[in-house]
């Protein structure tokens, strides 16, 4: 009996116990519950982040890597700017870039040392890209405007390169727009076809149809053409074939550099890793820079200009007053005056692109 009340009891304590124990398990349930979705949410999250993280790791290594390639490729400018004193106060958030284009047949050596180079510069072009990104201004500076050189008198524009390499004609052009140079660049004219090769072709506007006679063999449409190769450098070059000949040259020189400048920044190139590293390298190859053009520096400038519209990049030559004869009997291109004070009240203000629409520069071709 007493062995059966202690099953009993045994029994009766063990159906007592139960509900406590099914009440433990339904109070653990919910817990167990969010456990697994707590680790459901952690997979997904780590699955985003392997899916998105991974090829911005990638894409970011390619850039580094892009990016010190340049900066391995390009040549340096010692010394590239003057001294600072008496230099043009930098406008906040503005970037101007002097663009001299050299034709020398020794290559870009002699720049490096920014001493005389005995090469007059064939291209001046002071490229502004203002403090909103809102477009880029190209503005074409005759090579035979005869203008005051620092140490030299009145000479042409483009004999500052050759006596005193960057920092003479950085200081000769800042001394003529009352705008400081942020940056200098020397390009290698030989290279511009291999740069619009590498960058697909380059779609360039013609005013008129034309053969070159500098370089037989390449003829133009009026209207747009896509060039790379020689063809690009025919394009650049040609001044025979028309009657106004430098200043027609300098807006065929605008339109490559204008369908250059947008190449690069186009989808087309930044979404091709291979396009953009040919076209990268090439240019690097043809190219003398001061050392603070570095790739990140470069690279900002780009991210902040990408998706500009072809229309949005300006050209314009800087104004001139005509041709005449030096005192010494040169032939050269005259400065008009009044318009090039109001482009350096533009460039002071930052306000060059609503200048130009104005009309109070002209209409941008001479």
């Amino acid at each position: 009996m007493s062995v059966g009340l202690e099953e009993l009891g045994f029994e009766a304590q063990a159906d007592a116990e139960a509900p406590a124990r099914h009440r433990g398990r339904a109070a653990r349930r919910p817990g167990k519950r969010n456990d697994k979705r707590r680790r459901r949410v952690w997979i997904w999250v780590t699955a985003v982040l392997v899916v998105v993280l991974l090829p911005v790791g990638l894409i970011g290594g390619y850039l580094f890597w892009l990016g010190a390639s340049f900066d391995d490729s390009v040549r340096r400018i010692s010394h590239a700017f003057p001294a600072e004193k008496g230099r043009p106060a930098a406008v906040a958030g503005v970037t101007n870039i002097l663009l001299i284009g050299s034709d020398s047949r020794t290559g870009l050596g002699d720049v490096m040392k920014s001493g005389p180079t005995g090469d007059r510069s064939d291209t001046l072009m002071l490229v502004h890209i203002p403090a909103d990104r809102s477009g880029v201004v190209i503005v074409s500076l005759m090579r035979d405007l005869w203008v005051p050189i620092p140490g030299h008198g009145h000479a042409k524009l483009n004999a500052a390169f050759s006596w005193g390499g960057t920092r003479l004609a950085v200081q000769t052009v800042e001394g003529l727009l009352d705008a400081r140079i942020d940056h200098v660049m020397v390009v290698d004219f030989g290279g511009f076809g291999s740069i619009a090769t590498a960058l697909g072709g380059v779609e360039v506007w013609s005013d008129r149809a034309f053969t070159s006679k500098n370089m037989p063999g390449y003829s133009f449409e009026q209207g747009i053409n896509t060039v790379e190769g020689s063809a690009a450098l025919a394009f650049v070059r040609e001044r025979y074939s028309f009657a106004d000949a430098d200043f027609q040259r300098v807006r065929n020189q605008q339109a490559f550099i204008r369908g250059v400048l947008h190449g690069f920044i186009s989808k087309e190139t930044l979404l091709n890793p291979v396009r953009t590293q040919a076209a990268i390298q090439t240019l690097a190859t043809y190219l003398a820079a001061d050392s603070g053009l570095t790739a990140p520096v470069a690279g900002g400038l780009a991210f902040g200009l990408n998706g500009l519209k072809p229309d949005a990049i300006r050209t314009l030559t800087l104004p001139t007053a005509g041709t005449g004869t030096s005192p010494d009997g040169q032939s050269i291109v005259r400065l008009d005056e009044a318009r090039t004070a109001e482009l350096r009240n533009a460039l002071a203000a930052d306000d060059v692109i609503a200048v130009l629409d104005s009309g109070a520069l002209g209409n941008g071709r001479k």
